[in-house]
């Protein structure tokens, strides 16, 4: 397996949206059963639990152990909720979104000096995984690392616009914080001391990275999808969305559920490791994206992760007689070498890590 190259020359999705085609090309059409029905409602029309996290530091006793229970459940039964009242400024946050969309409409040469390589995928890029022939996804996007300070190279952050590097560093610590935050109440929420999880991690030794995400406006919206069902394989992730165009899917049952962002919130999610280091207690819950025709939308995946090189595995506090560990022992960068090379594959992965019984 070479890491170094794409399998087949890189097309930008962009590019091919600019160019107005009545069809997509066929590497982007899905198989029938994995078409979204993209002018349909939600079941009920419901959302994902929108969670106020304002009470969290106050007095009131009774409004905090409400929020570590709204907390607990939606980790349990969601996999998925919204945060508002943070503590990220909004001003950062509409900052943060506008200086990406400007990014995707720079020329193209100047994008095309931040290309990635499957050997990190840090970079201007716009597939995932290097199966040759894949069905791909319609979406473009940048990746890059925020910690471990060793791999956070300002030099592979876009240069412009003029101020992109200053607000993706102060947006990512603001969010690097939010997530210290989420993680105690995640740890406090397994009858676990408050550091535990962030332990299990690694300490301060944890990993970050960014993907902001493009997905162009598409002439056939109902063949595809911006991006495929797939399992998050980090810890956590922290999504900024498009607040204009939904396009978020959550798998609930057989119903895939059109996220209704809030305004200002966050989108939180369990990872695959944190499904894992919980002994499937939290629920890493396949999503996808839609996409349509008439906008384009951008969102910003921030993903907070274990450490890369320790073993990530069932916390031996949540291993019983009753409840047995449900995963072997992998370290997060054998684990993620799934992602990079089959590209985004339902629940396959955590499946795989099952213990035989």
């Amino acid at each position: 397996m070479n890491l170094q190259d794409w399998p087949e020359p890189i097309v930008r999705v962009q590019s091919l949206s600019d160019s107005c085609p009545p069809e997509i090309p066929s590497r982007y059409i899905k198989p029938p059963q994995d078409r979204p029905l993209v002018n349909s409602f939600s079941p009920c029309d419901v959302n994902i639990p929108i969670i106020d996290l304002v009470g969290l530091y106050g007095d009131d006793c009774n409004l905090k152990a409400s929020i570590l229970n709204q907390v607990s459940m939606a980790c349990r039964d969601w996999g998925f909720f919204q945060v508002i009242n943070h503590g990220v400024e909004e001003e950062l946050m509409d900052k943060s979104r506008q200086v990406w969309r400007d990014f995707f409409h720079l020329p193209m040469e100047v994008k095309q000096e931040y290309a990635n390589t499957p050997k990190t995928y840090e970079g201007y890029g716009s597939r995932l995984g290097i199966e040759k022939g894949a069905i791909l996804d319609w979406s473009d996007y940048y990746f890059l690392h925020y910690l471990p300070l060793s791999l956070k190279n300002y030099n592979k952050w876009p240069g412009l616009p003029p101020n992109c590097r200053e607000v993706i560093d102060e947006y990512g610590k603001q969010v690097v914080e939010l997530c210290g935050r989420l993680m105690k109440i995640l740890s406090s929420n397994l009858q676990l001391r408050e550091s535990r999880l962030q332990e299990a991690f690694g300490g301060k030794d944890i990993g970050a990275c960014l993907r902001v995400n493009f997905y162009p406006k598409c002439p056939q919206p109902n063949l595809t999808l911006g991006l495929s069902s797939h399992s998050d394989p980090g810890g956590m992730t922290i999504l900024l969305p498009d607040d204009n165009v939904p396009g978020l899917q959550v798998r609930r049952g057989c119903d895939w559920i059109t996220v209704k962002p809030a305004p200002h919130a966050f989108i939180v999610n369990i990872g695959d490791q944190i499904q894992i280091l919980s002994n499937g207690i939290y629920k890493s819950v396949e999503h996808r994206v839609i996409v349509n025709s008439a906008q384009e939308r951008v969102s910003l995946a921030f993903f907070y992760n274990p450490k890369s090189d320790i073993p990530i595995q069932p916390m031996e506090e949540l291993v019983t007689p009753e409840r047995p560990s449900l995963y072997q022992a992998m370290t997060f960068n054998e684990y993620r070498l799934f992602i990079r090379t089959k590209g985004p594959q339902g629940k396959s992965q955590v499946e795989s890590l099952k213990s035989p019984r």
